[in-house]
């Protein structure tokens, strides 16, 4: 064949191929739109269920009127499992449930619960709120974010080769350092903690797995991870195979937003050596939602959720939820940021009645053993508490 006829037969593909682009995704969904068509003239109805006022709702109605979506994080941190945990406590068929989203992180989580359709909330870091709030990256997020509660710490892992010879953080000024991946709570925090510190690495991003081959082939100096021990990936490192864990100093210019924490063999056994320990630094990871205007539809599903959630925080404490949930204080508040209306209602209600147990308490102690709890042991008080809520309960049911 001659080379014109080569040509225009090259032509001829690469217009059909333009042609099929443009017009096959244009009948596939013309052709699902039929079907789908034909499907809601058949004779097959959907189920349906009864809402509080006693009218039949649609399946699919009651499914997303129930169904409260988080996102999260990857496979490298500990948000995806966060998430896992609470579909797996929360979840009750169509009445309600938690549907994890995987995503980037802490930074990209707070611009999803801001501005992504069908997000109601979202895990990030406590000061990266703090960081856009400064940027006005994404306007002023003061009356669009409101926070759920505060979960727990996470701790910074900072990896090196020990071959490479480096024993401090300042060595790294100048050398290749992976911030993981881009809009990352490790990222922005690990940023942050540098510029604090007056270090100045060149960042690079890649994920854990990327980083620790790179980290083997000599090609950046160190790669960090801002997560909630034990860190999965963390976990897969051996010391035997030459990865070290990086202390870091903990100076006056991270006071205001980081907290000083030590990981031990405990922590992670293959990478840190028996009856040694790394002083790191944490940052708190916190639960947000977008702040949507009462009585909205949106603003009823994340009330569903802290109605859920709040009263379940004991089921979190057992196996086989991930042990950073022992960690979690509702009651704790996030300085600058408002909480969520219904779940703050929510805190004041169990302070209030919490305040009248422990007043009843008191009265059935000095009732029973003619002294005050302040004269027990801890062990008295709290076999004398059980003997407490027994009789109480045995009250409530006369």
């Amino acid at each position: 064949m001659c080379s014109v006829c080569v040509r225009r037969a090259r032509q001829v593909l690469v217009f059909c191929c333009l042609v099929a682009s443009f017009v096959l995704p244009s009948v596939l969904a013309h052709s699902e739109a039929a079907a789908a068509s034909r499907r809601s003239t058949s004779v097959v109805q959907p189920k349906s269920a009864e809402d509080s006022s006693g009218e039949r709702v649609p399946i699919g109605d009651e499914i997303n009127q129930n169904t409260v979506a988080i996102v999260s994080g990857n496979l490298n941190g500990t948000y995806l499992s966060i998430a896992y945990d609470l579909s797996a406590v929360l979840d009750d068929g169509n009445s309600f449930r938690v549907l994890p989203v995987i995503g980037k992180g802490g930074g990209q989580n707070i611009r999803d619960v801001r501005f992504l359709k069908g997000v109601d909330l979202g895990i990030t870091q406590s000061p990266l709120l703090g960081l856009f709030r400064k940027s006005n990256e994404l306007g002023n997020i003061d009356d669009k974010i409101v926070y759920i509660a505060k979960l727990f710490n996470e701790e910074m892992h900072l990896i090196v080769r020990e071959e490479s010879g480096i024993t401090s953080i300042q060595q790294l000024h100048g050398k290749k350092v992976n911030f993981s991946d881009i809009g990352s709570g490790t990222q922005l925090s690990t940023q942050d903690i540098f510029n604090r510190l007056g270090i100045k690495p060149i960042e690079v991003n890649m994920g854990q797995g990327d980083a620790f081959e790179a980290l083997k082939r000599g090609e950046i100096a160190a790669t960090v991870l801002i997560a909630g021990k034990p860190a999965g990936s963390m976990a897969k490192l051996r010391h035997a195979d030459g990865f070290r864990m990086l202390p870091i100093p903990y100076p006056k210019v991270l006071h205001n937003d980081y907290l000083p924490v030590t990981l031990t063999s405990a922590d992670y056994p293959n990478l840190i050596p028996q009856q040694t320990q790394v002083d790191t630094v944490a940052v708190g990871a916190v639960l947000i939602a977008y702040n949507w205007p009462k009585n909205t539809d949106r603003y009823k599903r994340v009330e569903k959720f802290v109605e859920r959630f709040f009263p379940k925080l004991a089921e979190f404490h057992k196996a086989p939820r991930h042990p950073k949930w022992k960690e979690a204080n509702l009651a704790a508040t996030l300085p600058g940021w408002k909480r969520f209306e219904p779940a703050e209602a929510w805190l004041q209600r169990a302070k209030a009645q919490a305040n009248t147990q422990r007043e009843q308490f008191e009265k059935f102690t000095t009732a029973t053993t003619g002294a005050s709890t302040a004269a027990m042991t801890a062990e008295q008080r709290d076999r004398l508490f059980q003997e407490f809520l027994a009789w109480s309960e045995a009250r409530g049911k006369k």
